[in-house]
């Protein structure tokens, strides 16, 4: 079952400074029949816009909803977007067509009433996007280096998959996969993107000693290939409670 906590450390969803291989981020829910330009979509916990801000330009209207001051500064200012500044659990937002939930469960520490709250407030889909795998990070990789026993296992889409269907939910399923490259301007930048996903037990000196043998120069950029990331969504009709 999906039951992290919300807290420090890797389990906590990745927000990274980093800039990763561009994706086609925007399209990966709602393509036909679920978007057209008379729909209205919510994004949970939206991030600094990476979907609400493109697929507001295919919608009629997109509600963000964020609890980062920081992330909601990065996103942009559009005369059919709002942003709700507040947690998914507590956010009071009127219904919309559309649904969706990018890379949140990690740290959700109850979900079935986050996913039921998801499900009242779509009238026509919900979307949930969960790797199906290892967090696409250089932090995860030093956990893994310097902790000194087993890490916490990480809820994956797989996770997701079975509580749905524990739930009398049968979701249509999509994989996706996409290369994962951070880069730095410079090795402070790295060590400051990685310590606080770390969490606890991080060792200054040790993390940058490890760091220096993870990244590799490109021209003027330190790189840490994460390798292929796969990522499942599931999308359902919501149930009528």
């Amino acid at each position: 079952m999906v039951t992290a906590t919300r807290a420090t450390g890797i389990t906590a969803r990745p927000r990274s400074r980093a800039r990763p291989l561009a994706v086609r981020t925007s399209s990966w829910t709602c393509s036909p029949p679920f978007i057209s330009a008379r729909k209205t979509l919510i994004d949970v916990e939206a991030g600094a816009g990476r979907h609400a801000v493109p697929l507001a330009s295919r919608l009629e209207w997109v509600t963000a909803v964020e609890p980062s001051e920081g992330m909601r500064a990065q996103m942009s200012v559009l005369d059919n977007l709002t942003v709700i500044a507040s947690a998914w659990e507590d956010a009071e937002v009127a219904p919309a067509d559309l649904v969706i939930c990018s890379h949140v469960l990690y740290g959700v520490a109850d979900v079935v009433p986050f996913i039921e709250k998801m499900e009242r407030s779509a009238r026509e889909r919900v979307f949930i996007m969960l790797r199906e795998g290892p967090v696409p990070h250089p932090a995860n990789e030093l956990r893994d280096r310097m902790a000194g026993g087993p890490l916490p296992r990480i809820p994956r889409f797989s996770d997701l998959f079975m509580l749905l269907i524990q739930l009398g939910i049968t979701p249509d399923v999509k994989f996706i996969s996409y290369p994962v490259v951070n880069r730095y301007a410079s090795f402070d930048e790295a060590v400051a993107d990685a310590r606080p996903l770390f969490g606890d037990g991080w060792d200054e000196s040790g993390a940058r000693e490890q760091l220096k043998t993870m990244l590799v120069r490109d021209g003027d950029e330190l790189v840490y290939d994460s390798g292929l990331s796969v990522s499942g969504i599931a999308h359902w009709q919501p149930r009528k409670h």
